[in-house]
């Protein structure tokens, strides 16, 4: 699962051996008035049909499949560049949630792609701007407000048991200092499933077969 208006292409430098694994790419679908994360996260899950998936989600993505965990029966959750609990959240998101802040974002320059950007990459992207532009998926402002929203407004207490956590050390979305127990990727930024896709492509297979006590 992507993060928050992006497309599945950022996964398009993963490989997985394909004689042992079957990849199957979710992307954001733009969610029903009144609808929240859970529901999202149900009607999400209704598009995946393997028994026993493991499920990986970048940044906002890796939230969702949290709540995903719900409504399937996983055989093990990777979150990349994400947050397992609201005890991560870095103080502006907590800020923003008892403020109410986040709603005077300026969500209707979404056709922005400099300002899409940041939003969804947590950087500015400068030189890269057409190469992160291939990314971006979801341009709707109705979806940018839910999926912020959704974001700072989080009430997930405890981490899905067995989580798998990926993160990079130089996360700016979210800073490393609030991040509990995870596997750390040296040089990884928020964008590390685009940058470092070599250092997951030669782990992640690993990390899927292991058992949860090993990890």
């Amino acid at each position: 699962m992507p993060g928050l208006a992006a497309s599945p292409d950022i996964f398009e430098n993963i490989r997985l051996p394909e004689d042992r694994f079957r990849i199957h790419l979710l992307e954001w679908f733009l969610p029903e008035p009144g609808m929240d994360l859970q529901e999202y996260a149900r009607r999400m899950s209704m598009q995946v049909r393997e028994a026993n998936p493991v499920l990986i989600g970048v940044s906002f993505g890796g939230m969702l499949v949290q709540e995903m965990t719900r409504f399937l029966e996983t055989r093990k959750v990777i979150i990349i560049s994400s947050v397992k609990c609201r005890r991560e959240m870095p103080r502006r998101l907590l800020v923003a949630r008892y403020t109410k802040l986040h709603k005077l974002l300026p969500t209707s320059l979404v056709n922005n792609v400099e300002v899409l950007a940041r939003y969804a990459f947590g950087e500015s992207i400068g030189k890269r701007l057409k190469l992160y532009e291939r990314y971006l998926g979801v341009r709707d402002t109705g979806y940018l407000d839910w999926a912020i929203d959704q974001i700072v407004n989080w009430t997930r207490e405890e981490p899905v048991p067995g989580l798998v956590h990926l993160h990079g050390e130089k996360d700016a979305v979210f800073p490393m200092g609030y991040i509990g127990d995870c596997i750390s990727v040296p040089g990884g930024t928020h964008t590390m499933i685009l940058h470092r896709h070599r250092w997951l492509n030669e782990r992640l297979p690993a990390i899927i077969l292991q058992d949860g006590s090993s990890i």
